[in-house]
């Protein structure tokens, strides 16, 4: 069974957030392992320049990074590729045939830093338009249940 890995930055605090995700979570029970990780986010200052900025997405950047292992990486990113449902579907399945680990990673309000894109295997963006990240996350797990009802023929995404 394929195992899903998502790093996330920052904890859900809504409790909307939270039903949503253990919905999809029980849903994806069936098709793939599901396990998150969420890494503590650094307290943004008023003062935000660009140095405090990369700064703080370098420290987080260092703790997603610590729990990267033997995966293929994919880093949810504005600059990233953009897939259809079905495309996406057809990408995590040519991933699993070479890797049953797939980690998604998303990061806080500032981003990510340069190290966590440059050790990612792919960069994907679901949409040109800023989300919350909490709410990537919803998005992110309707898309891969999407993804495995797509690639099993059932009728979800019709």
């Amino acid at each position: 069974m394929i195992h899903i890995n998502i790093v996330c930055v920052g904890k859900i605090k809504e409790s909307y957030l939270k039903e949503a995700i253990l919905e999809y979570s029980k849903r994806l029970s069936k098709y793939c392992k599901l396990s998150f990780v969420e890494i503590d986010d650094e307290q943004i200052p008023n003062n935000l320049n660009t140095k405090i900025s990369e700064n703080i997405k370098e420290i987080e950047g260092n703790k997603i990074l610590s729990h990267i292992k033997n995966s293929y990486v994919i880093a949810l990113d504005l600059k990233g590729k953009q897939y259809s449902s079905e495309d996406f579907s057809t990408k995590l399945e040519n991933i699993a045939l070479l890797n049953s680990n797939i980690t998604f990673i998303i990061g806080g309000s500032l981003g990510l830093s340069q190290e966590v894109l440059q050790k990612s295997n792919e960069l994907i963006c679901f949409s040109k338009m800023t989300f919350p990240h909490q709410l990537i996350r919803v998005f992110l797990l309707e898309q891969l249940f999407r993804a495995f009802k797509i690639q099993n023929n059932e009728t979800y995404h019709r």
